[in-house]
C-alpha cells in the first residue's frame, strides 16, 4: 500500500477522515459521528439548515470518491475512514429539523446512531460488503435510517 502523494490524495484523506478526526487513536468512528452532530448544529446556528439535505448529499457522494481513493492507501474500510459515520449521523437527524430539536433530541440521535452503526441490524451488515467506497459508505446510510425512523418514532412518542 502506497501513501498521499498528490494534492488529491491529501484532499481524499482530509474528507475520509472527516478534517482528521480519523486519526484519533480512540473511538474513531464516534469522533466521525460527532464532526456529524457538529455539522447540524453548526448549519442550525448559520441559518442554512434548508441546505441540510444537500449537505448530505454531496458529503455522500464526496464520501464515496474519497473513501475509494484512500483504501488503496490503507485498504477497505479502514478505521480511519469516518466520513461515513458523519453522513449517516447526519441522515440520522433529517426528521428534526432546524431550531425543532432539544439536547435530548440531538443526544439521543447521536446514541441511537452509534448503536446502529455498531449493531448493524439486517441488512446493514450486508451493505458494508459492496466494493470500494460505496460499500465503506452504505452500511452507515443504512445505520443512520434506522437512527432516523428510531428518533422519528420517539419524537412523535415523547416529544422529544
Amino acid at each position: 500500500m502506497g501513501r498521499p502523494k498528490t494534492t488529491t490524495d491529501r484532499l481524499a484523506v482530509f474528507i475520509a477522515t472527516a478534517g482528521g478526526a480519523g486519526f484519533l487513536p480512540k473511538a474513531p468512528g464516534t469522533a466521525g459521528s460527532a464532526v456529524g452532530v457538529l455539522l447540524y448544529l453548526l448549519m442550525d446556528a448559520t441559518k442554512v439548515g434548508a441546505y441540510f439535505p444537500h449537505a448530505i448529499l454531496f458529503l455522500f457522494f464526496a464520501g464515496i470518491l474519497a473513501a475509494q481513493r484512500v483504501e488503496t492507501f490503507w485498504g477497505h474500510d479502514s478505521q480511519r475512514i469516518v466520513i461515513d459515520e458523519v453522513v449517516g449521523q447526519m441522515i440520522a437527524f433529517s426528521s428534526v429539523g432546524m431550531t425543532q430539536h432539544s439536547w435530548v433530541s440531538v443526544i439521543t440521535g447521536f446514541v441511537l446512531f452509534r448503536v446502529f452503526d455498531i449493531v448493524k441490524p439486517f441488512p446493514v451488515r450486508h451493505l458494508e460488503r459492496l466494493p470500494g467506497g460505496a460499500g465503506v459508505i452504505a452500511d452507515d446510510v443504512g445505520a443512520g435510517l434506522y437512527a432516523l425512523a428510531a428518533l422519528t418514532l420517539l419524537r412523535q412518542a415523547f416529544g422529544i
